[in-house]
């Protein structure tokens, strides 16, 4: 059964990543660049748009839409497994950086209460975030193995109270800038010899030039971290899929905006230079809460409220960087590439566990190897965020010229060439990949830590990748792309019910499917509004002594007939339960399943064999041997050019 969750929660999953970035961003950024920090991580918020729009044109040609998907569409495999590895560089520290960002507030609240009470203890903060990150990790890595929906339903209550937290802080930092008279933050450039890395003789990279601001958009490009989660997210959207993909989109581009881009601005303005990275580096929003206007009670009570929903977001963070890593290695999994000992649902719960058991042993991996250095985690994941961008923007690009068919949606900025019909120059996509490809190149000068562990961690992936391709292609890899795996229930027609299938009495339809290659009547169904429980049936025919007597099996066709109504039932965003029915006359079953759930309406395609009106006629011979007089049911023979109706 798939499940689909609306653009809400969709849109929390994702900001549960974007926005976690607000809480430690303003710190790793102003530790790099100096003061005028900010404007540096508004630049990149505002350029987030950009990035944003190239993955929602992905995902309306592609509904599994990720940078792997695409890569390989424009560029072929190789680049494609480069590529996704340097992307799963990025969602591996995603975790372990929120994890310990939120243990790095925690400890300073406590430590600060402690001193406040006259207690003599103070915890070690690097080593008791790294503790506490560890814990989170493994809590969300127990909710991804129950499903995408209860770790989406997760996600939206965070959201909600992090909204809370967000304006009471910007409307009282809002007050104490009015109040003190604070001024804007000094436009100037005071990066570090770390902070430059290779470039740290290199006089032109210290002004206000081309090259230092370019290095300085690079060290806060880490802000807008956590777009490919939309990429992932989207085959979870629910109908209408592209509509609600856009509404998403601006959902997260709005509010990071103003979250990430305000609390960085206002940490400048009104905590102190003196105090503000030698005391708070580590836990920016935590020292704002301290510094705003009021008495200290309650500014305390604000930090505590400010490091509460600290620690919602950010553990949310380290959930969507599961959900994400999850999402990429699936899709890489299908494909053939990881091995197929991977793909093997869970028994309870379907989820694709094993996927989830690897992504956080290498989360709590880093955790342990960083020693809960917030600074070391941060110059390291940009490498991923960086790169993963450049190869999605460039393929994009490729595929405008590759696949020329209509686009539902395209990146704006589309100038039309001079000849008539001629095929137009897609500005805006080609100016997001220049900004991004420049801006990669100068991180790789600039960041030594990220440049030498992220290449190192790439290469290793890509190695994994590869020899587990040829071990699939030595034992079994007959598609070329994976079906899905299904968990099998064997039910005897007796104990066939409504119930048993998770509806709880909406009106019921029943698509009856057959061909894989020949689901024109599925798709036209899907494209209706409609908010029915849908029930996939397809029907083995088998007589005789070629019968399997009862024996539950699921054949090779039948796997790849469900894998393709999974697919386009994620393209539509549309719930449905999928079942095989074993009989020796194909419309007697369609009508008795039909008859057994108590179905509203029977959907078939157009026979080769037979005109649409024999098939009504058919079905409602088969429907009188079976339902009461009182018991009526709809009837459609659909294709795409045709929609027979009647009822019985």
């Amino acid at each position: 059964m798939l499940a689909f969750i609306s653009f809400w929660r969709a849109s929390a999953v994702v900001l549960c990543d974007l926005a976690s970035t607000a809480y430690y961003i303003g710190g790793i950024v102003e530790t790099a660049v100096g003061r005028s920090a900010p404007y540096f991580i508004l630049a990149v918020m505002l350029f987030s748009y950009a990035v944003r729009a190239v993955y929602v044109e992905s995902c309306s040609m592609f509904t599994r839409g990720g940078v792997y998907r695409v890569v390989k569409e424009a560029m072929g495999s190789t680049l494609a497994k480069i590529s996704v590895s340097a992307l799963m560089f990025d969602y591996i520290l995603t975790g372990p950086i929120s994890g310990v960002s939120a243990g790095q507030y925690l400890t300073g609240l406590i430590n600060e209460l402690f001193k406040l009470g006259g207690v003599h203890l103070v915890l070690p903060p690097d080593l008791t975030a790294a503790v506490f990150a560890i814990g989170v990790t493994v809590y969300f890595w127990w909710q991804n193995t129950l499903g995408i929906e209860e770790s989406s339903g997760k996600a939206m209550r965070i959201m909600q109270i992090t909204t809370v937290m967000a304006v009471m802080m910007i409307v009282w930092c809002g007050i104490t800038v009015y109040v003190r008279g604070s001024h804007l933050p000094p436009l100037e450039l005071k990066f570090t010899g770390e902070s430059l890395g290779w470039l740290k003789h290199l006089p032109a990279a210290r002004t206000i030039g081309a090259i230092g601001i370019m290095i300085a958009f690079g060290h806060s490009i880490l802000a807008m971290s956590g777009e490919e989660s939309l990429a992932q997210i989207n085959r979870e959207i629910e109908a209408p899929k592209l509509k609600n993909l856009l509404r998403t989109g601006l959902i997260i581009f709005l509010y990071s905006l103003l979250l990430t881009s305000l609390m960085s601005f206002f940490a400048v303005m009104i905590v102190p230079d003196d105090v503000r990275m030698l005391k708070y580096g580590d836990n920016l929003i935590g020292g704002l809460a301290m510094f705003v206007v009021g008495p200290l009670w309650i500014r305390i009570a604000l930090r505590a409220f400010v490091v509460f929903v600290g620690f919602l977001i950010l553990a949310g963070a380290v959930n969507t960087s599961i959900v994400g890593s999850t999402g990429v290695l699936t899709r890489v999994a299908e494909d053939g590439v990881l091995l197929d000992w991977f793909r093997h649902p869970h028994k309870r719960y379907g989820t694709n566990h094993r996927i989830v058991n690897l992504v956080a042993i290498m989360q709590i991996a880093t955790i342990v190897l960083s020693r809960g250095d917030m600074f070391l985690l941060g110059e390291a994941y940009a490498f991923g965020v960086i790169w993963s961008f450049v190869f999605k923007t460039l393929s994009v690009v490729v595929l405008r010229y590759r696949q020329t068919t209509p686009r539902m949606w395209r990146v704006p900025l589309n100038l039309k060439w001079f000849r008539p019909g001629g095929q137009d120059f897609p500005l805006g996509l080609v100016i997001t990949f220049l900004v991004l490809f420049g801006t990669a190149l100068i991180n790789l000068l600039t960041k030594q830590v990220a440049t030498v562990a992220g290449i190192a961690f790439t290469a290793v992936l890509f190695l994994i990748f590869e020899v587990s391709q040829k071990i699939n292609g030595q034992v079994e890899h007959a598609y070329g792309e994976e079906p899905e795996k299904f968990n099998l229930e064997f039910i005897e027609e007796a104990g066939l019910h409504p119930n048993l299938l998770g509806f709880d009495g909406q009106t019921k339809r029943i698509i009856a499917i057959r061909d894989p290659a020949n689901l024109a009547h599925l798709h036209r169904y899907l494209s209706e509004p409609d908010h029915a429980e849908l029930i996939a049936l397809t029907v083995r025919m088998e007589k005789g002594f070629a019968a399997s007597d009862g024996v539950q099996v699921f054949t090779e066709n039948e796997q790849k007939l469900f894998s393709k109504v999974v697919k386009v039932c994620e393209d539509h965003g549309r719930a449905v339960s999928q079942l095989v029915a074993v009989s020796n006359d194909q419309i007697h079953a369609i009508a008795r399943i039909a008859y057994l759930l108590d179905a509203d309406e029977v959907v078939m395609g157009v026979s080769e064999r037979f005109r649409p009106d024999v098939q009504l006629e058919n079905f409602a011979m088969h429907w009188g041997s079976l339902a009461e007089s009182e018991h009526h049911v709809k009837v459609r023979v659909l294709s795409a050019t045709q929609d027979i109706r009647g009822e019985i």
